[in-house]
């Protein structure tokens, strides 16, 4: 069931910082976590602005090691540098960023280019919840800052229990994630996601909770987080 009666209890913005804080809040500051994801290891490390995305694949050439960092990306062969063509760099860090994003929701929904808006109130499986719209800013906002993104947001747990996302890259396509597996890791939620997709581009994200609730849409793959580790803040750089 979904309806667009706006509320005003909290603003937007006050939506998204207690979801942070419920999810790990000041802890996101300076963080090292490792995780596993289809076959490829993850390591993001924070430390109050200073940050490294990390994903080491696995493959027969041995371990190719890319690292995004505030000063831009760097990858290595078995721990030898290598040169990275100018038509891969875009395509290598988003890869990297993408996975982190993620992981690590809603980390990150405060960044200074990001731009919220509650638009109004849902209810999913009889349960109630925000709906927060993101958009991004052109400065600050990435290659995919055309992406629009919507959050169902618990209105009483502030957990991001389903999120959409249209995207325009590689010919487009809309996303539905469902969040399951819920588990807190030294003061840091993480969860996995039932991935699904609709065909139709002119779908509103905002009617992808009624389609959801009629399993309408087609279950695309999971998303899952294996092998999580979360390391002490004197183990960071």
């Amino acid at each position: 069931m979904s309806f667009d009666v706006l509320v005003d209890q909290y603003s937007a913005q006050e939506i998204i910082d207690k979801t942070i804080n419920a999810a790990g809040g000041a802890k996101f500051d300076a963080v090292k976590i490792r995780f596993n994801f289809r076959d490829k290891e993850y390591i993001s490390t924070r430390d109050h602005g200073n940050y490294l995305l990390e994903r080491k694949i696995f493959g027969k050439e041995g371990i190719v090691h890319d690292i995004v960092a505030n000063d831009g990306l760097t990858r290595s062969v078995e721990n030898c540098v290598v040169k990275v063509a100018d038509s891969l760099i875009t395509k290598i860090s988003d890869g990297v960023n993408s996975v982190h994003y993620f992981a690590n929701l809603p980390y990150g929904l405060n960044a200074p280019a990001v731009n919220k808006e509650l638009v109004g109130e849902s209810k999913i499986n009889d349960v109630p919840y925000y709906k927060i719209k993101v958009t991004f800013d052109q400065e600050g906002g990435g290659t995919d800052f055309e992406d629009e993104f919507l959050y169902w947001i618990h209105k009483e747990n502030f957990t991001v229990d389903y999120l959409a996302y249209k995207y325009a890259v590689d010919g487009g396509g809309i996303r539905f994630r469902e969040a399951y597996n819920d588990r807190v890791i030294k003061n840091i939620r993480f969860v996995d996601y039932n991935n699904y997709k609709t065909d139709d581009m002119s779908t509103p994200l905002s009617n992808l909770d009624v389609l959801f609730e009629k399993g309408a849409l087609k279950l695309l793959s999971q998303i899952e987080l294996k092998d999580i580790y979360v390391y002490d803040e004197s183990n960071l750089f």
